[in-house]
């Protein structure tokens, strides 16, 4: 296993294999080194925390009920408004933070460009969760 020798036979050539043993003993003894220093990485400190009682504190956001009739009446609330009157709530209520929602129940014989009206001048108002409320009884 020598790459050479001290005589000068020439039926001795030099080794080139590379002896693997040594090497793999390196990484064997390596590998428990790493299994047994890596449980003491991850060791936390144990500590108790105080114990509070308290609650979220969650704000409730109210919502805008925007209905509309067959004549095209709209109701903010259930009160009957004019455009403007509308329009200057929606301003008002988009300033709010939290943001409330508006919900739209819409007369099913109205025409769509009366609710897309309002739609757009919740838009314009600044309001961004707008919702319809449907009837789940009436299917197809």
């Amino acid at each position: 296993m020598a790459f050479g020798g001290f005589t000068r036979d020439p039926g001795q050539q030099p080794v080139a294999e590379i002896n693997m043993i040594p090497l793999i003993d390196v990484m064997l003894v390596l590998l428990v080194i790493f299994i047994v220093t890596a449980p003491l990485l991850t060791h936390a400190v144990k500590i108790e925390l105080p114990k509070a009682s308290s609650q979220v504190n969650l704000v409730k956001r109210e919502n805008i009920h925007l209905s509309i009739d067959a004549a095209g009446t709209v109701y903010w609330n259930g009160t009957a408004l004019g455009a403007e009157d509308w329009q200057a709530r929606m301003a008002e209520s988009a300033r709010l933070e939290p943001q409330p929602e508006l919900h739209i129940r819409a007369d099913g014989d109205l025409a769509y460009r009366q609710v897309a009206r309002v739609m757009s001048d919740a838009a314009r108002a600044g309001l961004t969760r707008i919702g319809f409320v449907t009837d789940p009884r009436d299917g197809p």
